[in-house]
């Protein structure tokens, strides 16, 4: 395998706070058997500027993020605490910053310092601010695949040391070269199960008001909340 497992930081406690806890994490789980590990931070951010944002006039990724002309983002799609659900926006925005990024994020650009305390919807904007930073830093989203992992659709995140179990069957794994797209097919995925297995995981999305996130990174050109789903297994 000639790629790189790329991570950050983390902005809170835990394992995954600092370069050394961080890498002994990836060793332990098998990752640097698989590839070459990177967390991007070690060595600081990198600025990259947000064009035409609202919340932020920049955004901080891990310095290491300018080291790769490609990626391939592979996220868990499930709930979250403040998000209300996390995808391939959040992986990019929130995943690939800067621990101080990433309170700048959460803060909606008011704080490197302090995640917490902001306001709920500057903070889903910010991380659509942040995802389209990203996109356009790599040839306008030219350089990225997505690929969204929707097993043990928990209506917490992985983040959580003791997140909920699933209450909703697994529904598979979607790709696509647009991560507004692939975001909102799985949403619509989950609403089709709302009045069922899908209800609690459509109360967490709507609780925190989450799809905020897809309606403001589509007004800035992240991408298209329309699509064509096309099932590959048949």
């Amino acid at each position: 395998m000639d790629g790189t497992i790329v991570e950050c930081n983390t902005a809170y406690g835990g394992s995954r706070s600092s370069t050394a806890m961080h890498m002994q994490v990836a060793k332990d789980h098998g990752f640097t058997e698989i590839a070459d590990v990177d967390i991007q931070d070690a060595d600081g951010s990198l600025e990259i500027p947000v064009k035409n944002g609202s919340r932020l006039s920049e955004n901080y990724v891990g310095k290491h993020f300018e080291d790769y002309d490609s990626y391939l983002v592979l996220s868990h799609f499930k709930g979250h605490t403040m998000a209300g659900f996390g995808g391939a926006i959040k992986n990019i925005s929130i995943g690939l910053a800067f621990s101080e990024g990433k309170c700048w994020i959460h803060s909606g650009g008011k704080s490197r310092t302090n995640a917490w305390g902001g306001r709920q919807n500057d903070f889903l904007e910010s991380m659509a601010e942040a995802g389209k930073a990203v996109s356009d830093y790599l040839d306008n989203g030219k350089k990225i695949v997505y690929i969204n992992v929707m097993n043990r659709l928990s209506i917490d995140c992985d983040c959580n040391g003791n997140p909920a179990e699933p209450d909703m069957h697994d529904v598979g794994v979607l790709a696509s070269e647009d991560p507004v797209a692939l975001d909102q097919a799985c949403i619509d995925l989950i609403y089709e199960q709302k009045d069922g297995d899908g209800a609690s995981l459509v109360n967490r999305i709507e609780s925190r008001n989450g799809l905020l996130t897809l309606e403001h990174a589509d007004q800035i050109g992240l991408g298209s909340r329309n699509y064509t789903l096309v099932d590959i297994d048949r």
